[in-house]
């Protein structure tokens, strides 16, 4: 399920950058940054929310965003960056990143 940011869900049109990975055999420092870039990426304005799903080394997170300049603005950010440095040195076997513009979006729960 989607964490929405401060429990508000959006009205389309919004953003959703869809990250795939596998994960390598070298994870150290990987949670840590994890933690931190969850909490820093809160403090962007325009970001709506996030999902994550982990399973057998392989997992996806999506971030969604208000616009552009959100995800540019996350984008520069140095710790950001160094986080993605990392992920290409050692934590990530492979991955792919693809950007969305969401149009429309149906939710249903129990």
């Amino acid at each position: 399920m989607i964490n929405w940011k401060n429990n508000i869900r959006p009205e389309t049109p919004y953003y959703a950058n869809v990250f795939n990975y596998f994960l390598g055999d070298d994870l150290e420092g990987y949670q840590e940054m994890d933690e931190i870039t969850l909490e820093l990426v809160h403090k962007i304005d325009g970001f709506l929310g996030w999902e994550s799903h982990k399973s057998e080394g392989r997992g996806s997170f999506i971030s969604y965003w208000r616009d552009k300049e959100a995800i540019d603005q996350w984008r520069k950010d140095l710790i950001h960056q160094k986080a993605k440095m990392e992920g290409m040195k050692r934590w990530y076997k492979s991955y792919h990143s693809m950007l969305m513009k969401v149009e429309s979006a149906h939710f249903h729960a129990i």
